[in-house]
């Protein structure tokens, strides 16, 4: 049986980075957020967020939950979605982009991650 449980490592990364680059304190995100700081805390000693606070917290950093998502099955990991599948669709979010530069960006991208893998 497959058991999904959620990456708090991985959410505390995006939450921290989320702070840093706004440089607020854990507090001050937390009421941006709207969840109290115990839970950005219990998230940062490992400890599994409530349903609605997980919800709260990947809706205010625009990402999907599936992101956060570990999935076990006969022990090993499931594989990782494609990196082009996950930005794909954040580039084509950004209103500072057009049509073109979500192109020229996909194809960059592209022969970056097609050449990094050449090299393995």
């Amino acid at each position: 049986m497959a058991k999904t449980t959620i990456d708090t490592a991985a959410l505390y990364a995006a939450l921290d980075a989320a702070r840093t680059q706004r440089e607020l304190s854990w507090r001050a995100l937390a009421k941006e957020i709207g969840v109290s700081p115990s839970l950005l805390s219990r998230i940062g000693n490992g400890l599994k967020p409530d349903t609605d606070g997980f919800a709260t917290i990947v809706g205010w950093l625009r990402v999907p939950a599936e992101q956060f998502f570990e999935g076990v099955e006969g022990g090993a990991t499931q594989e990782a979605p494609d990196l082009m599948v996950q930005l794909a669709p954040l580039l084509r979010a950004d209103k500072n982009l057009n049509e073109t530069d979500v192109e020229y960006l996909e194809q960059v991208i592209g022969a970056t991650i097609k050449r990094a893998r050449a090299k393995e």
